[in-house]
C-alpha cells in the first residue's frame, strides 16, 4: 500500500456526509472512577456497524467499469451489510461470501440489503479464499474488510469526527479484528494530533494482531474461539500490521466473560446494544487493562449486530461476571434449622434467593452432612464477597 494522505480521510468525510450517520459521543458514563470515559456508538450506524463508511467510500472509487462488473466481499456480517447496501445504493451487483456459522440474523440482514449470499464452511479466513476464487474467475472487484487503503480511509473518518467534538481527547480505545478500523482511526488521529493515546483490545479467544505485534511479525492462528465473532479473524493483514506497528500505542486483550459484563453494562447503564466485538473496548476498561486513569477516554462501540438467540447466554454471563448473580455451594450438617439459618444470613444483607437444591448423596459430603447449591441475586462482586464471608464465620463451609 502505498503511503495513505490524510487528503483520503477527508475526501472520504466529503463522500459519506450525505450516507453514514455521525454518531455524537455519549458520556461520560456513569459507574467508572478511574477515568473521564465517553462512547462513540457506531453500533447505532445505519446497518448496525461502522463498516459501511470504508465498504461505501470503497466502491464510490470504482471506474464505471469495475461498477459493470460488480463487487464480491467476505465477511463475519458487519463488512457484508456495508457493501450490499453501497453497492444497491450505487446499482451496483454484489456477492457475499460469508463464513457458515455466520448469525443468521446478519445473514438475512445482507440478503435483505440486495446482496447475493455465499455460505463457506468455516470461518472469515475459508470465506476470504473462496470469495478471492469466485473474484478471480468473474472479473468482480473485491472489497477487502480490512486490508485495503481505501476501506482503511473510510474507517478513519471515525477519528475526523471524534477530535471535532472533542479536541482535548487524551486516548481513544478501539476493537481489533483484521486490524482497519483501528488503523483508520490510528491514522486520523496521529496524523493530526500525535499526542493522543491509541488503544487496541482484542478477545482472548482471537488475538491474532497481539501476538503478531509482540513477535514483530505477521503471525497466523490456527483456530480462534470467541463471542465476539466480528473480530474473530486468524491472521490481520498485510498494511493494517504495519499502519498498527506505526500508529498504535498498546494491544490487551480481554476475555468473553470480560465482554459479557461489557455488554451487559451498555444495556443496563446506556440503553445500547451491542455485539461482543463492539464491547470490547469498554471491557478493558472495565476491567482495568489499560492505563488511563485520570484521562478522558473514547471508547469505541463498533456495531450492535449481536444475534439475539445468543443475547440471553450473553447477559447470564455477564451478570455473573460482574457480581450479579452467584452460584454458592455451602457445605453443612444435615439438621433441622441449618437451611433456615443460612437463609437469615443471605437475607440479612441483601442476597435475593433464587434457587435452592439440597445434595445429601454426594460422595465428597460428610456422611451426616449436606452440600446446598444456592443461586443469589447481588449486587456486585463485593456484596458477593460479604455474604461468603458472614456464611464462614457463622461456621458454614463455602466454595
Amino acid at each position: 500500500m502505498a503511503e495513505l494522505n490524510i487528503s483520503e480521510v477527508f475526501n472520504a468525510s466529503k463522500v459519506l456526509a450525505g450516507v453514514a450517520r455521525h454518531p455524537k459521543l455519549i458520556g461520560p458514563v456513569k459507574g467508572i472512577t478511574e477515568a473521564e470515559v465517553y462512547l462513540k456508538p457506531e453500533n447505532l450506524q445505519h446497518t448496525g456497524s461502522f463498516k459501511l463508511r470504508g465498504a461505501y467510500y470503497k466502491i464510490s472509487q470504482l471506474t464505471p467499469e469495475e461498477k459493470a462488473k460488480g463487487v464480491i466481499a467476505c465477511s463475519a456480517g458487519n463488512h457484508a451489510q456495508g457493501v450490499a447496501l453501497g453497492a444497491t445504493h450505487n446499482g451496483i451487483k454484489s456477492l457475499i461470501c460469508l463464513p457458515a456459522g455466520a448469525p443468521i440474523s446478519k445473514v438475512e440482514a445482507t440478503k435483505a440489503l440486495g446482496a447475493e449470499v455465499c455460505l463457506v464452511p468455516g470461518v472469515y479466513d475459508d470465506a476470504y479464499a473462496k470469495a478471492i476464487e469466485l473474484q478471480k474467475e468473474h472479473g468482480y472487484t473485491f472489497v477487502h474488510p480490512f486490508d485495503d487503503p481505501l476501506v482503511i480511509a473510510g474507517q478513519g473518518t471515525i477519528g475526523l469526527e471524534i477530535i471535532k467534538e472533542m479536541d482535548d481527547v487524551d486516548a481513544v480505545v478501539v476493537p481489533i479484528g483484521g486490524g482497519g478500523l483501528i488503523s483508520g482511526v490510528a491514522f486520523a488521529l496521529k496524523t493530526l494530533k500525535p499526542d493522543i493515546e491509541v488503544y487496541g483490545v482484542q478477545a482472548e479467544g482471537a488475538p491474532s494482531m497481539a501476538e503478531s505485534i509482540a513477535k514483530n511479525e505477521r503471525i497466523h492462528l490456527d483456530a480462534v474461539q470467541t463471542i465476539a465473532d466480528g473480530i474473530a479473524v486468524k491472521e490481520p493483514g498485510v498494511n493494517t500490521f504495519e499502519m498498527v506497528q506505526k500508529y498504535v500505542d498498546k494491544i490487551v486483550t480481554v476475555s468473553d466473560d470480560e465482554i459479557a459484563a461489557a455488554i451487559l453494562y451498555l444495556l443496563e447503564k446506556q440503553k445500547l446494544v451491542a455485539e461482543g466485538a463492539g464491547a470490547t473496548p469498554l471491557a478493558a476498561v472495565l476491567f482495568h487493562k489499560l492505563p488511563i486513569k485520570g484521562k478522558k477516554v473514547v471508547c469505541l462501540v463498533s456495531g450492535g449486530n449481536i444475534d439475539v438467540t445468543s443475547l440471553n447466554r450473553v447477559i447470564a454471563r455477564g451478570l455473573v461476571k460482574s457480581g450479579r448473580d452467584c452460584n454458592l455451594v455451602v457445605q453443612t450438617a444435615d439438621k433441622p434449622g441449618q437451611l433456615a439459618e443460612i437463609c437469615t444470613i443471605i437475607g440479612q444483607l441483601g442476597g435475593n434467593i433464587m434457587s435452592v437444591k439440597h445434595d445429601r448423596v454426594d460422595t465428597g459430603n460428610n456422611i451426616n452432612g449436606c452440600r446446598l447449591l444456592i443461586e443469589i441475586e447481588t449486587r456486585n462482586m463485593q456484596h458477593v464477597k460479604e455474604i461468603k464471608q458472614a456464611l464462614r464465620e457463622a461456621g458454614f463451609g463455602v466454595d
